[in-house]
């Protein structure tokens, strides 16, 4: 049961279901065994998986696009920042990307892809433990933290999804510049501080606000970094306070 399983990996863990689990749903944090009747009442009726916490440095991801013809193509290492569970932002590559790095996230990712017989986009989520990447996460699909690529990359996920799917020749994955992608969750801010900034371009989703909901996302792209951080904070600085994640 539940008590055995926190005797395997000690606390503090994270209780996951095993499907159906996204942007912090599906998951309790099991800080001392006080936590432990809570989280089963609520999610002990399906499959569950219990990981202990990891000390990691920084959460990163990839991107890779495999063809039927077994062609492959990686986009940068980038960082991700979540809070509650929910990504608010990444940044595209990665601070201090090292071609070593790089090359051991596409060695992951590229494995995966293979022995599945993969086709199309897919997202590997890593922890960052010294000079160690932990899997964290696998995301058979376009992702949040491949959006970048629309204003950031020679080819985005999306059109390079289209492409590996239709049997056509992979694009170009290089990043352009650097890029910092801003998550809008609940509610849009004003839309003139995002349109002000030269190097922000929007994109919506024709959603509902509704608190902790992505309902689009800001791509800030530019050739100096030190600019795009600085519009980017701007930006973040003008989200409505009570619209993050819930």
């Amino acid at each position: 049961g539940l008590t055995a399983a926190v005797r395997a990996t000690g606390l503090p863990a994270v209780l996951k279901t095993r499907r159906l689990g996204y942007d912090g749903k599906g998951q309790r944090v099991l800080r001392s065994e006080e936590d432990l009747d809570e989280a089963w009442e609520a999610l002990g009726d399906r499959a569950l998986v219990l990981e202990a916490f990891v000390p990691f440095e920084r959460e990163l991801s990839i991107v890779g696009v495999r063809g039927a013809d077994g062609d492959t193509a990686f986009y940068p290492l980038v960082e991700n920042v979540h809070e509650r569970g929910v990504l608010v932002r990444t940044e595209a590559p990665a601070p201090g990307l090292t071609p070593a790095l790089q090359a051991a996230a596409e060695h992951h990712a590229g494995a995966i892809m293979a022995s599945l017989d993969y086709v199309g986009v897919l997202a590997l989520e890593l922890f960052q433990v010294g000079d160690r990447l932990l899997a964290n996460e696998v995301a058979p699909r376009v992702h949040n933290s491949g959006h970048w690529s629309q204003d950031g990359a020679v080819t985005c996920q999306f059109e390079n999804h289209v492409r590996a799917v239709a049997g056509l020749p992979l694009g170009s994955t290089a990043a352009v510049g650097h890029t910092v992608m801003v998550n809008l969750l609940g509610d849009l801010p004003p839309l003139d501080a995002v349109l002000r900034e030269p190097l922000a371009h929007l994109h919506l989703y024709d959603k509902a606000p509704r608190p902790g909901r992505k309902i689009g996302h800001v791509n800030v792209q530019g050739a100096d970094r030190d600019a795009v951080l600085a519009a980017a904070a701007r930006i973040e600085a003008a989200l409505p306070a009570t619209a993050g994640p819930v």
